[in-house]
């Protein structure tokens, strides 16, 4: 993987997630942003979030994101000096909830005689 897409990837995702916890404080206080997978050509960004928080957390933020995409790019736009600022596509990130339920299995086989 070429070095200056992780560095984008990372770039962005950092800010992002800053601008989620300064600006959007009540909205984005049970959002974390866990990755930025920005497309070779720079183009387009698929930005995983995870929620804490019940089905109506997860409701609310997708919500959320869905209404303020096009501010947030605009917003980190103005911190980000880049030759084509991405278009954001908001993506929940359930690796957390795969993560927890293959550790219960594997305690579960741990537990069976």
């Amino acid at each position: 993987m070429p070095k200056r897409k992780v560095r984008v990837d990372e770039l962005l995702r950092r800010e992002i997630s800053t601008l989620l916890h300064t600006d959007y404080q009540s909205e984005g206080v049970y959002t974390t942003i866990s990755e930025v997978d920005v497309s070779p050509d720079l183009r387009q960004a698929q930005v995983y979030y995870s929620v804490l928080g019940g089905e109506q957390r997860e409701k609310e933020a997708q919500r959320f994101f869905r209404v303020k995409a096009s501010e947030i790019r605009f917003k980190v736009g103005k911190r980000v000096v880049l030759k084509y600022l991405p278009f954001f596509t908001f993506v929940r990130d359930d690796s957390l909830k795969r993560g927890f339920g293959l550790i219960e299995k594997l305690d579960d086989l741990d537990e069976k005689p």
